[in-house]
């Protein structure tokens, strides 16, 4: 428990961020998986499922969730398993 009321408001920040970034996480997780299952489908609105899934991704280390490097990582492996699909067409 917090002694003093500084570690008070911390506290209360801390369950703040934290809620607002296991939301914003999840949805990443749910958007990156919809790209995924759209690409390995070979569904025809693939495309759209990574350009939403980039999106979140740059949204979220924007905000500063995830780090840039990770978004930048995530993204790069969903456009090539995207290029790939496509190539194969």
């Amino acid at each position: 428990m917090p002694n003093n009321a500084a570690a008070e408001k911390r506290m209360r920040q801390e369950q703040r961020r934290r809620a607002f970034n296991r939301s914003t996480k999840s949805i990443v997780r749910t958007q990156v998986t919809k790209a995924r299952q759209a690409i390995t489908t070979t569904d025809e609105n693939s495309v759209e499922a990574v350009r939403l899934a980039v999106s979140e991704l740059d949204k979220a280390a924007k905000k500063g969730v995830i780090h840039r490097n990770n978004a930048a990582r995530r993204k790069s492996r969903l456009m090539k398993q995207l290029n790939a699909i496509n190539a194969e067409k």
